[in-house]
């Protein structure tokens, strides 16, 4: 039975790959921050998740849990992932999403001793890597441009990871995610926060929705698909990096016209407001993934299409409102 450690396990992400690989027969554990992290409850109950805590600030606890789960996969997907956040403390942000992935690879470099390669590692990293984009498409061999606090710490984070592989003989892989959401992103997002608007507009709950640049275009798949690609990664014979991402772009208004319509409201206008203060400080307008290298080299292609997440994501909020109303 191969063993994983997945880091960031309470977020979207770390639900839907600690459900795949159980699935797939593996011993399963999960790293959480602190015993008052408030989403313990949520992974507590997947049936054969084990937790460990530790902080990926923090080398010796790494080094402990490593010692605990003896993992033959590591998935590091802990990070402060919520981009506006990092503008308003950069500093945190870099120290968790940029030193933590160093930690995290120098946890694994040491457990791994004399064999550097027999612990097989994932690194998450992000299409905000792309920022001010210099191609469209983006690819692997696209210019980084990052244009937030979030995107600077990712390329730090996948350039170690890269240093690692090269240096060390490591067997490191970083998946450049485009965006991807369900009904388990956080709120703070702006698709769940649509699709939450949506259903308590449709309930009589909510009057409007406050909004950002709705003319900012994005790549967005399922992350219950993407988790997958970040599996196959790990079961090639040599560690390497992919784009992962639909190769579609919509933007937050096309984002609207889909959830709006779904509850019957084909004129969203009178429940949306445009707020400065949802504004990025550097806004990044289009991002589009080219999955090429993925769809040849690992056989991966998305199986859930734009339309068909934003309504689950608007029926999943509409049952989750429909119980707290009730």
């Amino acid at each position: 039975m191969p063993t994983a450690l997945i880091t960031g396990v309470t977020g979207q992400d770390g639900l839907y790959l600690s459900e795949f690989l159980l699935a797939k027969g593996y011993e399963v554990y999960g790293l959480v921050r602190g015993q008052n992290n408030p989403k313990v409850d949520t992974v507590a109950r997947i049936p054969g998740l084990k937790l460990l805590f530790g902080d990926l600030t923090d080398l010796p606890s790494l080094l402990r849990a490593l010692h605990t789960a003896q993992p033959d996969e590591i998935y590091n997907l802990g990070a402060i992932s919520f981009v506006a956040y990092s503008w308003e403390n950069a500093h945190l942000t870099s120290e968790v999403t940029g030193m933590g992935v160093l930690n995290m690879l120098e946890a694994t470099r040491l457990f791994c001793g004399d064999d550097p390669s027999r612990v097989r590692f994932y690194q998450a990293s992000s299409s905000e890597m792309f920022g001010k984009v210099q191609q469209v498409p983006q690819s692997e061999a696209t210019l980084l441009w990052p244009r937030s606090p979030y995107g600077v710490a990712k390329v730090y984070g996948h350039y170690m990871t890269i240093n690692f592989r090269e240096s060390y003989g490591m067997h490191a892989s970083s998946g450049i995610l485009f965006n991807h959401e369900s009904p388990r992103r956080g709120p703070e997002f702006v698709t769940r926060k649509i699709t939450r608007a949506v259903a308590r507009i449709h309930l009589g709950l909510q009057d409007v929705v406050e909004l950002g640049n709705l003319d900012a275009r994005r790549d967005w798949g399922f992350a219950g698909d993407y988790v997958e690609a970040m599996w196959l990664m790990l079961q090639q014979e040599q560690a390497d990096d992919y784009v992962v991402a639909t190769g579609e772009t919509h933007s937050i208004r096309e984002f609207l016209d889909v959830a709006f319509g779904h509850v019957g409201v084909h004129d969203w206008s009178p429940y949306v407001r445009q707020n400065p203060a949802f504004m990025r400080p550097a806004e990044v307008d289009l991002l589009v993934g080219d999955a090429a290298k993925a769809r040849t080299v690992l056989g991966w292609k998305p199986k859930v299409g734009f339309e068909q997440l934003v309504t689950m994501m608007v029926d999943a909020d509409l049952a989750e409102q429909r119980g707290l109303a009730g």
